[in-house]
């Protein structure tokens, strides 16, 4: 038995408990914050023909914040008892998130047999981010499967297929719409058909449907534009809690938009050509300054973030230093850190935490970056991109399937 074997044994057990206690045990238990119950509330209302959009933005329960086409793929929901549809919607985005760590894992060579496998899992559940999706009930687990699919059939030329997924996501939220950017920049139309065309399609189909689809766009539109004070760990929503002065925000959103425009032009100009590096770190980069510079970025948003983290397999990866990872703990762990002998501290680093760990790992992609950019100019090797010789000097695509693997431009 080798150290592989070893490791598996260990850590499938951990992972298939940890899976079971996060989705049967914590989930079903459920918790003050319940996202579904909003939900479950407008399927129910819709197919009834009575109002959906009934929530009062004063409030700081969870809102109804889907359009008319999300309203229409949530509908079947309403014809369920209320308990069963929460469990079904529960365990639906816990297969959700093992389909997608299945699929991200393939995209970087790795099986079920291997031992990144139950590794992953039981990382991934282990994660604020997995756990209070299950337990506040909510639709992460499946938008991130959307997001490793879209990323998925890029890779694979699948570019029909590609804006299947991205489709259903804009459908209900446009959390992934910035993405669109990657078939953009390769004047790839293709995706962009099913992209829009869906929810148009689901929109057409649920307007006459509904009782009252004019108020989402009069009352709930303009309040999703707003940064509310409460569960909001974007840099506006902190403005608003601690009361910061606009010429603070404008500039830390400013210093930021630099530091990701930055990052994407150094990944875009010297890695394009490493498709499978390049799709999943600057969608790590462009989702997390969403996150960061948006009017609303939650904790358990940074599932997306992922495919990112996943990278530090690869030898070029910018995840390959402490600083990432203990970004990644700021916006990933589960842990509390309020404190008894020191409340204001550890209140201030509960609330901030994600923020901080958002903001770090932005500045850490951007350094290492431009430290290569910087070290490959002096050295005069530009002309052959920003790796470092002792990166560039070996296998660049171990491990990668060769249906991700893009030979370098001529």
């Amino acid at each position: 038995m080798n150290t592989a074997d070893i490791i598996s044994m260990v850590m499938w057990p951990l992972a298939v408990m940890t899976v079971i206690h996060r989705t049967v045990i914590l989930a079903f238990n459920g918790a003050v914050t319940n996202d579904f119950l909003p939900i479950y509330t407008a399927a129910v209302n819709f197919i009834n023909y009575t109002d959906v959009y009934l929530g009062n933005f004063n409030w700081t329960d969870p809102h109804y914040l889907y359009p008319p086409s999300g309203t229409l793929m949530i509908a079947p929901l309403g014809y369920l008892d209320y308990d069963l549809a929460r469990r079904l919607y529960i365990v639906i985005n816990a297969i959700g998130i093992l389909i997608a760590a299945y699929y991200l894992l393939k995209m970087f060579g790795y099986g079920l047999k291997s031992v990144a496998m139950p590794i992953t899992i039981f990382a991934m559940f282990s994660t604020e981010t997995v756990s209070n999706t299950l337990i506040y009930t909510n639709i992460n687990g499946l938008i991130f499967l959307a997001q490793v699919l879209f990323l998925k059939f890029l890779l694979e030329r699948r570019l029909w297929w590609a804006g299947v997924p991205m489709g259903l996501t804009i459908a209900i939220k446009p959390i992934l719409a910035p993405l669109l950017i990657f078939p953009f920049i390769k004047k790839q139309w293709q995706p962009f058909a099913a992209s829009f065309g869906i929810p148009l399609v689901l929109t057409a189909i649920a307007w006459p449907l509904s009782k009252d689809p004019g108020r989402f766009v009069r009352e709930t539109v303009p309040y999703l534009a707003e940064s509310r004070d409460y569960f909001n760990s974007a840099i506006s929503g902190n403005a608003v809690y601690y009361g910061l002065p606009d010429w603070m925000v404008l500039g830390l959103r400013g210093l930021f938009a630099v530091i990701t425009l930055t990052s994407l032009w150094l990944l875009y100009r010297y890695y394009r050509d490493d498709e499978l590096f390049f799709l999943c770190t600057a969608s790590g980069v462009i989702l997390t300054a969403q996150f960061l510079l948006g009017s609303l970025g939650q904790m358990y948003y940074s599932m997306l973030i992922f495919p990112l983290l996943m990278t530090v397999v690869m030898k070029r990866s910018v995840m390959r230093n402490w600083p990432a990872w203990l970004a990644a703990y700021g916006f990933l762990t589960f842990d509390m850190w309020y404190s008894v002998p020191w409340r204001q501290t550890g209140e201030a680093l509960q609330f901030l935490r994600t923020t901080l760990g958002w903001s770090l790992l932005l500045i850490v992609v951007c350094t290492v970056l431009v430290n290569r950019y910087l070290d490959a100019r002096k050295a005069g090797t530009l002309d052959q991109g920003l790796d470092p010789p002792y990166i560039r000097d070996d296998v660049e695509y171990a491990g990668v399937p060769t249906k991700y693997r893009t030979p370098p431009a001529p």
